[in-house]
């Protein structure tokens, strides 16, 4: 209940206590204890006159006082809200997938697939016909995508609220892409727990915070990105077509699709988790370019290191 008193000086208290203590009480009044936030704020008569005070000519002051354990439980279960959409929505989004890749997507040439897949993976000699080359690309392109996600969820995008480890999913994403990946999205709760400065010498984040990794990675993009821009007109019209009646080639699309979709988020991720958002902002809008936006992050991004998440945690007293 809010209460308005006017006391002997000219100050006008606003709270949120059951009850009051004037100037004038006999018996002192007993209060639990209990944590608030309270906001000052410098009243003008002339600004602020009730009829009961409004002969005061000299500043009045007005206390307002809130209970902060109340907005800090809403602040927590709005947070908490918003972890279990984002879980939810994410989860939809992976049984959709499995849905429509299992039963909705096209399959008009599963021997042409099967025929595809040995050649790609040079399971079958050379009997004279030519892959389509924005085929090729795309392949390869793949086989890169799990190592940048490796080197943008080692060690910043593990979570530290679950016991759910994130290098099985990363290892599945070598033959699953994004399908093997968004079961660890919707369980993923940050923030990442800390690191050792002795964790970064050993296998694997020595080799994944390598800028020698990072410089081969991108490189390797760059070429395959090249070979596929320097294909024909009829070559890109033909892989258009097979993404229309090949299965394997549509899924592989989707995987393509929503891998360069997601990783601007782990980027921005990895960023801040490494406290370099004022200096490598402007590399967000770039990481939105498949596979090379990220891999320049990558390349760029400061060491773990000297980052402030190699460090101890500290102790609560």
């Amino acid at each position: 209940m809010n209460m308005v008193l006017t006391v002997a000086k000219p100050n006008l208290l606003s709270c949120n206590f059951p009850t009051l203590k004037t100037k004038n009480s006999i018996q002192p009044h007993k209060t639990t204890l209990f944590t608030s936030k309270c906001c000052f704020r410098q009243l003008s008569s002339s600004s602020f006159k009730p009829p009961f005070a409004a002969s005061f000519q000299r500043k009045n002051s007005i206390i307002i006082c809130k209970d902060s354990n109340k907005d800090s439980s809403n602040n927590v279960e709005e947070e908490g809200k918003r972890d279990w959409t984002t879980s939810i929505l994410l989860f939809l989004l992976w049984a959709a997938l499995i849905y429509y890749v299992s039963f909705l997507s096209p399959n008009q040439t599963p021997s042409r697939d099967m025929y595809f897949l040995k050649k790609l993976l040079n399971l079958k000699g050379d009997d004279g016909f030519r892959m389509n080359e924005v085929l090729v690309a795309e392949w390869y392109i793949m086989g890169l995508w799990p190592l940048v996600y490796s080197m943008l969820l080692l060690p910043t995008g593990r979570s530290s609220k679950t016991s759910v480890p994130v290098w099985p999913f990363l290892s599945l994403s070598f033959f699953g892409g994004i399908y093997a990946l968004l079961p660890y999205f919707v369980l993923w709760k940050p923030p990442p727990p800390p690191i050792e400065e002795a964790e970064l010498k050993t296998w694997p984040l020595n080799f994944l915070e390598s800028k020698v990794t990072a410089s081969i990675l991108l490189a390797s993009g760059i070429g395959i990105i090249i070979y596929a821009g320097l294909a024909g007109e009829d070559v890109w019209k033909e892989f258009y077509q097979y993404c229309r009646e090949s299965k394997f080639i549509h899924i592989m699309s989707i995987d393509f699709t929503l891998l360069s979709t997601l990783a601007p988020f782990w980027v921005y991720n990895d960023m801040t988790a490494r406290k370099w958002f004022d200096k490598g902002s402007w590399l967000l809008p770039v990481s939105l370019i498949p596979l090379l936006g990220p891999a320049l992050y990558i390349l760029l991004r400061p060491s773990l290191s000297t980052s402030v998440i190699a460090q101890t945690p500290v102790e609560s007293e």
